[in-house]
């Protein structure tokens, strides 16, 4: 849980030093800009928002890691939210807005993470967890999307060690087997959830263990 605010903090940051031309360069998330990106991330800040004030009287019913539902088929970029996301990003025009809505949503996001009690029950998308565990795995989706924000920045900070290492971590648990020691932890998310395709020598690392089984697609 102590990593949330660490990954948000170091991915808000990354944002609001973006020049005003980064923003319609391509991100990392296949079809959307820099700016589409950004938007998303004040929609996730919501989600953040919603979900720590929605509590839950059941039992767990998922984790950090299996909070994420997997699948190996792409976006194919007809969902009505990503449209949606690309239509309001548009709309800001002026990049400064975006940061400064990114910022204002963002800051309280996070001092709401900072203030929740981590045993708290709450309910998203029909599923119970732990507020910890629910924070937990936000730190998989920052560290992704830090990533796909300096996807062509080559100059951009990068995201935290321990972020990358714990984001790792996760996904090789939702893998159900570990990615090649020799792969960087950035190279592992990329090239796991298919965020770049295994060069042929990366293949054959993978070999037939179980993470060969590539690309997971979370949603």
């Amino acid at each position: 849980m102590d990593l949330f605010p660490h990954s948000w903090t170091a991915l808000r940051t990354a944002v609001a030093r973006l020049a005003d031309e980064d923003f319609a360069r391509p991100s990392g998330c296949a079809g959307w800009l820099v700016r589409d990106l950004v938007c998303h991330l004040v929609i996730d800040a919501q989600d953040v928002l919603i979900t720590l004030v929605t509590p839950a009287a059941g039992e767990p019913t998922h984790d950090a890691v299996t909070y994420w539902h997997v699948t190996d088929t792409p976006p194919a970029g007809d969902d009505p939210l990503d449209a949606l996301t690309v239509r309001l990003a548009a709309a800001y025009e002026d990049p400064g807005l975006l940061k400064f809505h990114l910022d204002d949503v963002g800051s309280a996001a996070g001092r709401a993470a900072e203030l929740a009690d981590p045993g708290l029950r709450v309910s998203t998308q029909d599923m119970v967890l732990t507020a910890g565990d629910y924070l937990s795995a936000y730190v998989l989706e920052w560290t992704l999307h830090h990533l796909d924000l300096i996807a062509h920045l080559p100059d951009a900070e990068r995201p935290p060690a321990e972020s990358l290492a714990r984001a790792r971590g996760m996904l090789e648990e939702i893998a159900g087997a570990p990615f090649p020691a020799s792969w960087s932890d950035e190279d592992a998310l990329r090239i796991g959830t298919g965020r770049r395709a295994p060069t042929d020598a990366e293949r054959t690392e993978l070999g037939d263990r179980p993470a060969a089984r590539l690309p997971l697609v979370l949603g």
